[in-house]
């Protein structure tokens, strides 16, 4: 991972914690009903989430009461504009878009002497069904502030009142209790503390529930994809809801998702685009082995590349060239399958969002086509970092190279 860092590609925009921060962050953990972290420095992400407290806690969703009860923390008005490393559904970083766009000022004003938790509600308490996720619709976006900063405000204002009225002015308790406010909190008659409540609503998503869901329900029928085959099977079994659902490995899922105009392949088009030689050196990579040159220079110089193509045995070679090999035969004749030469996981790679798709479908389906086969490193970098840091960790370092370099000029 050290290559990744040192190229700026590994969670570069995190945010260091230390000091009073630590302080704050721990008293939202334990307003929402976590225990408090024992390190002093840590890092956060724009949603709150820190690697090192997922690490110390021995678990990568601390921040949620159980899969349907995601929160966040906010700390600093840093925290805008930073990712959400790894968010719980593909939203999460919208939402907390919105939650800037509407309550930016007022949170750089709140963070200043105080934090922020929030609760990110969708009406339900706890999931029991896989099918459950279906029941996403409205997001209530509801604010905490540690030491409840914003019923202080209200005491202060109150006590101003007292104070006004009649000869309360003369009362020495009175003015005690405004000094020991103000000395405690600070003055916070004129400050905004009002986080009202936010709605954001959903259309498709991705959930990490249950394993892993992809819900679309903006298209001709609801379809519902499990990347568990456990819960998958459970679902199945599910009469109340009239959806499509399959395994994100089901052969024919592909199948439906261009019958409903979800996702295309042009193989023509495809193989004159750099997105298919990314895809094509990947899979001639998983085949070299106990090569004289470094993988890197073997998928970078063309000679080379030529030179250890020949070199694999012929149904590696088959398969690395297989479209190639599939738009050549159609030329001649137009009775051979794509399925009879291309290799499957190739085909399926190839594979991209319709045209059609608005661009916030295009992402999501991208994520789901990178699930489905990752053979692109870069689409695989930008849509599911978690996966390919897990990858990358197991590579060759000088395919790790190739891939660093590759992503590296493309960003």
């Amino acid at each position: 991972m050290q290559k990744l860092i040192e190229a700026n590609l590994y969670r570069s925009e995190l945010i260091p914690v230390s000091g009073k921060l630590v302080e704050r962050y721990n008293k939202c953990l334990v307003k929402l009903g976590f225990t408090p972290t024992k390190l002093k420095t840590f890092l956060i992400d724009g949603i709150g989430w820190s690697p090192e407290i997922a690490e110390e806690k021995e678990d990568l969703h601390y921040l949620n009461n159980g899969e349907a009860n995601p929160h966040g923390i906010l700390i600093t008005p840093l925290q805008k504009g930073k990712p959400v490393y790894l968010p719980f559904h593909t939203f999460d970083r919208d939402m907390m878009k919105y939650i800037f766009s509407v309550h930016g000022n007022r949170i750089k004003d709140i963070t200043r002497d105080c934090a922020i938790c929030i609760d990110f509600d969708q009406n339900i308490d706890v999931f029991y069904e896989p099918l459950d996720v279906l029941k996403y619709n409205t997001v209530n976006i509801h604010f905490h502030l540690i030491n409840n900063l914003d019923k202080i405000k209200e005491e202060q204002l109150e006590l101003v009142e007292t104070f006004k009225r009649d000869h309360n002015f003369i009362d020495e308790t009175l003015h005690q209790k405004l000094l020991d406010s103000a000395n405690k909190y600070g003055d916070l008659r004129e400050r905004d503390l009002d986080l009202h409540e936010l709605q954001f609503t959903t259309d498709s998503f991705y959930t990490r529930a249950f394993g892993g869901v992809y819900v679309l329900r903006d298209f001709i029928s609801p379809i519902v994809i499990f990347e568990d085959e456990k819960w998958h099977k459970e679902a199945i079994k599910d009469t109340n809801y009239e959806v499509l659902i399959y395994h994100i490995h089901q052969k024919e899922l592909l199948v439906k998702l261009r019958d409903h105009v979800i996702i295309e392949y042009n193989l023509e088009n495809a193989v004159n685009t750099a997105r298919y030689q990314r895809i094509k050196k990947y899979e001639m990579s998983l085949h070299l082995k106990k090569t004289q040159h470094p993988i890197k220079d073997i998928l970078s110089d063309p000679i080379l590349y030529k030179s250890y193509l020949n070199k694999l045995d012929i149904d590696a070679r088959k398969k690395v060239m297989s479209v190639e090999r599939y738009l050549e035969k159609l030329e001649t004749s137009n009775q051979y399958k794509i399925g009879d030469i291309v290799d499957p996981k190739l085909f399926e790679a190839l594979h991209k969002p319709h045209s059609s798709l608005e661009a916030r479908h295009q992402d999501l389906i991208w994520k789901l086509l990178v699930n489905v086969s990752p053979k692109d490193v870069l689409y695989w970098y930008w849509y599911d970092k978690e996966d390919f840091y897990n990858s990358f960790e197991n590579w060759d370092n000088s395919l790790k190279e190739w891939v660093i370099e590759t992503i590296s000029n493309n960003i």
